[in-house]
């Protein structure tokens, strides 16, 4: 789970402006470095993973790291727009047109869309990436592989609730399970995602203790995967539904598996062929 006080820039030892390739860049390096498949039973190193992961889940998705730049990262229960406030409060620093953005997605339909739900309470996982390296030979005759990745997993206490075991989320008690409150007068009104529930039309009064209201926590995940015979280096295997889990409940995401092939001291790929050079007399 996210936390304030986590510098994710510091974690992957990245500018606070650095771009996108740089921070997928600095995520490959330091995950390759801390990888729990180099280092089988370290738990230091599989937190550290835990948390080079969860830097890059952040700081390469926009919408949260512009949330996190802002000092208001969603947290279970709360808006992840980091209100608080009633009133207009959320437009009193920035310029406003950015504020519609962010709300809206650019286009401010708060008159159109007035009354209905911004979201859902349930939200389908992300899909995940992870790299895995092939000896030519694996890659040529196919393999079984071991993958290690940190994600989300349902929380096993509340089974992806949020809420604390033998109680229920409740409607809002703001929006009335609109997941959206407006303001203005006369012509014009702006509807934005209710600050109290965040737009998901429900409140967790009692938290899960073990996610915190998530419905998910991060844990480090195993699995083997079937490498067919003749993959190529940068080919993408997809394993339904073993990315991040939902949240409250929400389908989960897939996993992807890019294939890093070695290269051969004897054979060279030429499409679907190989290739060897042999040296041979004038007489041969």
């Amino acid at each position: 789970m996210a936390s304030r006080n986590t510098d994710y820039y510091k974690v992957l030892g990245v500018d606070r402006k650095a771009s996108q390739d740089d921070i997928k860049k600095a995520y490959r390096k330091l995950a390759r470095q801390h990888h729990p498949d180099l280092h089988p039973g370290d738990k230091a190193a599989e937190e550290k993973f835990k948390r080079i992961s969860e830097a890059h889940d952040v700081l390469s998705d926009a919408d949260k790291r512009k949330a996190y730049d802002r000092g208001g990262f969603a947290f279970p229960g709360g808006s992840p727009f980091g209100g608080s406030g009633q009133g207009t409060g959320g437009f009193e620093a920035g310029n406003f047109s950015d504020i519609l953005s962010d709300l809206f997605g650019g286009a401010a339909e708060g008159v159109r869309n007035r009354g209905t739900r911004t979201k859902p309470a349930q939200e389908k996982g992300r899909d995940l990436e992870t790299e895995v390296s092939l000896s030519f030979d694996q890659a040529v005759d196919g393999a079984q592989v071991p993958v290690s990745v940190a994600t989300h997993a349902p929380c096993p206490t509340c089974r992806g609730s949020g809420a604390r075991p033998g109680t229920e989320p409740i409607v809002c008690p703001i929006c009335q399970g609109r997941g959206v409150e407006s303001e203005g007068q006369g012509l014009f009104s702006i509807s934005r995602p209710c600050h109290r529930c965040g737009g998901s039309g429900t409140v967790i009064e009692t938290p899960c203790p073990t996610c915190g209201g998530e419905g998910r926590k991060r844990e480090l995940k195993r699995y083997r995967v079937n490498i067919p015979p003749g993959v190529k280096d940068g080919s993408r295997i997809r394993l339904a539904g073993k990315g991040e889990a939902g949240m409250r409940g929400g389908l989960p995401g897939d996993l992807f598996v890019i294939t890093r092939v070695q290269s051969s001291a004897v054979f060279e790929a030429k499409g679907d062929n190989l290739e060897v050079e042999v040296p041979i007399t004038f007489a041969e």
